[in-house]
């Protein structure tokens, strides 16, 4: 936005920020809070705090750097405001699942460390973060971030002291992270439509079991290793003698990978399926899909472990789901794989769809990031880092919800209203 633009939305943003701000005690901070909004919409290259306070006629660099890094104003009913007012609004698909990097000089920023670095495509010094987003085809917003410590920060005492990481806070691995976040947004009587993410998550049979446990749907990605059987597959025991341990019931023929399986196929049984109209045209590619059971010792464990919580004998089945497989023109064999658990009426192009809607959030992972600088923070502290992933996500709220209902009103929460002030999340 130019000065003039920002100026003709400064009433909406006023009541924006006097609503999703509410739980911020004092008015001084909300009225920061609300010059920090314009500072990372105003146009300008860099939306860390010394250039934003310059452009901005009322920015003051030592109020907004005591209000971002050092105030102890809490995120999370901030943050529970916004969920509230923009899953409504947004009316999402899906709640993605993904993670973001942020690429770091030196080794004293909060949970910086030697780490696969998405932003360059490779390991490097960064900083990660899980979020979960509400997604539809039109929009979506973050409303979730978990920071991740890698394991060298659970035992550093130095770095988190400097940099104020809790005491309860150690390391946890990505896909618990975004768990945790699913169950705090339940918390908050939020829950999604389905659950998408991509194969760094799908990947891990933890994760899907979880998702299950949860009673959330899900369509995840894999990688083409995944071994599964095929959906008519019975698993049998031999003839027990009366000797020894009685034979557990199993499946009598190896599993498959993904990949292999659905090449096996052939091109003929994969159906041309357009999911969206992009920036050139329909988005149209050739799908197959087809009823398998995940296998491995990880799935067949957790099967198990299942059926004797529900206080039954397993008889060695895998449960069933659906494998989506991609093969796009000029390919030589399937190049992209999916798992879910949607019903098994559910139509090829829903699953498509759904499968593909994850692109939304790279989209709005650009103005995340170049438009309203989530990677410009240049603070080091646990407190700084929330407060500014926040107040990001706080500003993309209010552009959306310019866009898609620029009169809208919305209605007020509890939530915000009674919430008493706690520690830095």
């Amino acid at each position: 936005m130019d000065a003039s633009q920002l100026e003709d939305v400064r009433a909406e943003l006023a009541e924006f920020v006097a609503d999703v701000f509410a739980s911020v005690p004092r008015r001084d901070q909300r009225a920061k809070g609300d010059c920090y909004l314009r500072g990372l919409m105003l146009d300008g290259r860099r939306k860390s705090i010394q250039p934003m306070a310059e452009r901005l006629p009322d920015g003051n660099e030592q109020n907004l750097q005591q209000f971002v890094n050092q105030s102890p104003w809490d995120p999370v009913p901030v943050r529970r405001r916004i969920a509230e007012r923009m899953v409504p609004l947004v009316s999402p698909d899906a709640w993605a699942v993904d993670d973001v990097s942020f690429p770091k000089d030196g080794r004293m920023s909060v949970g910086v460390g030697h780490q696969y670095c998405g932003a360059l495509g490779k390991q490097a010094n960064c900083q990660v973060a899980v979020s979960v987003h509400a997604v539809s085809d039109t929009a979506s917003v973050p409303l979730q971030w978990r920071l991740f410590l890698p394991r060298q920060w659970a035992r550093d005492r130095a770095r988190r002291r400097v940099t104020g990481v809790p005491e309860e806070v150690g390391h946890r691995e990505k896909w618990r992270l975004a768990l945790d976040g699913l169950d705090e947004l339940a918390g908050w009587g939020l829950t999604p439509p389905l659950v998408v993410a991509d194969a760094g998550y799908g990947q891990n049979a933890d994760f899907r079991h979880a998702l299950d446990q949860r009673g959330l749907r899900w369509i995840v990605g894999i990688r083409g290793n995944v071994t599964v059987q095929p959906h008519d597959a019975v698993p049998t025991a031999p003839a027990w003698s009366g000797n020894g341990r009685k034979p557990q019931p199993r499946y009598r023929t190896p599993p498959l990978p993904v990949a292999e399986l659905s090449a096996g196929a052939g091109p003929e049984p994969f159906a041309e399926v357009t999911w969206r109209q992009g920036s050139r045209g329909p988005m149209t590619s050739r799908f197959l899909t087809v009823r398998v059971r995940p296998a491995g010792v990880r799935p067949r464990r957790l099967a198990q472990a299942a059926a004797e919580t529900e206080g039954g004998q397993w008889d060695g089945a895998l449960p069933a789901v659906w494998l989506l497989a991609e093969w796009p023109d000029g390919e030589d064999e399937p190049t992209r794989f999916w798992l879910s658990d949607l019903p098994e009426d559910t139509p090829v192009a829903a699953l498509v769809r759904l499968a593909k809607i994850r692109w939304r959030i790279e989209h709005d992972y650009r103005e995340l990031k170049h438009g309203l600088g989530l990677d410009h923070f240049e603070g080091r502290s646990w407190r700084g880092w929330h407060h500014h992933t926040t107040l990001v996500t706080a500003a993309h709220a209010f552009l959306t919800e310019q866009r898609l209902s620029p009169k809208a009103g919305t209605p007020a929460s509890p939530s915000t209203r009674s919430s008493t002030p706690s520690r830095t999340s």
